[in-house]
């Protein structure tokens, strides 16, 4: 795996950027699992310029024996990106409310729809807020983007492609421990982690003020897990988070990891896959 450059933006960048001559395409992706509809947060307010996607409908195909959050239809995805103005040759800035879980999942899309220059804002809506920023509840107009998807532009895993890096590379559970050790299961239909995967909650990629950890904590991180000189996978429930952790490891110079899009949700809703409980050993 190699490096990539920075793939996060911070707030004062980026309102440098926004009033710029070719400014970025903002997209807003606030959404949270069984939380407020993101759009109505995205009318009371946004950052001025920006273009609401939908998660659910936009960044997801329908869910099903493929999980809750499958690959998006190419084609409803880019209708979605032309419609925010993107462009192939254009810069791209996500953000949600600030955790940066499903900006990371738009992050990541874009990326593996061939999309060569995307940032996600540091911090989120949270940041800018923080920093005593402007904000509107204009709704822009079509934005007449041009951009295709070309998918298949970064690596991604099936299940028994899953199963075959926990045995022989690294598979990364980016979900709470608890789910991870199948003390608690509150979504999918089954408790417990793919056997052999190693638990790497997302929450310890973050400071205490919802930012990224500075790359080198992050690149610590990461070496405590095993990451070094392997072949590295990522899953959480949906695919959702997982796109969080694997931007935590491109921040920390390890780009290159691979995303199994169904997660536990396809994993666990076939019987014939087993699941392992508990803490790995040592």
């Amino acid at each position: 795996m190699t490096a990539t450059p920075d793939p996060l933006i911070q707030t004062a960048e980026l309102h440098a950027a926004l009033g710029s001559a070719t400014p970025p395409v903002l997209l807003d992706v606030r959404w949270q699992l069984g939380g407020p509809p993101g759009a109505e947060e995205y009318a009371a307010g946004h950052l001025p310029g920006a273009h609401y996607l939908d998660l659910d409908a936009e960044l997801a195909a329908p869910p099903g024996a493929a999980g809750r959050h499958p690959l998006p239809d190419p084609e409803v995805f880019g209708v979605a990106l032309r419609r925010a103005g993107v462009r192939a040759g254009r810069a791209v800035v996500v953000y949600d409310a600030g955790p940066a879980t499903s900006a990371a999942r738009a992050w990541w899309l874009l990326r593996w729809a061939g999309h060569q220059d995307v940032r996600v804002l540091d911090g989120g809506l949270a940041a800018w807020r923080a920093a005593g920023l402007p904000e509107s509840t204009d709704l822009p107009v079509d934005g007449g983007g041009d951009f295709a998807p070309v998918p298949g532009q970064l690596p991604t895993l099936d299940a028994a492609g899953a199963a075959e890096l926990a045995r022989a590379g690294l598979l990364l559970d980016a979900r709470a421990g608890e789910r991870y050790r199948g003390e608690v299961e509150p979504i999918d239909p089954r408790a417990g982690h793919i056997p052999g995967a190693v638990s790497a909650p997302t929450t310890e990629n973050l400071s205490a003020d919802g930012r990224f950890r500075p790359a080198a904590e992050l690149a610590a991180r990461f070496g405590a897990l095993g990451v070094e000189g392997r072949r590295v996978g990522v899953y959480c429930g949906s695919g959702v988070t997982a796109a969080h952790e694997l931007l935590a490891l491109a921040i920390a110079g390890r780009d290159g990891a691979a995303l199994y899009p169904g997660s536990w949700s396809e994993w666990s809703g076939d019987p014939r896959n087993p699941a392992a409980t508990g803490a790995l050993p040592g």
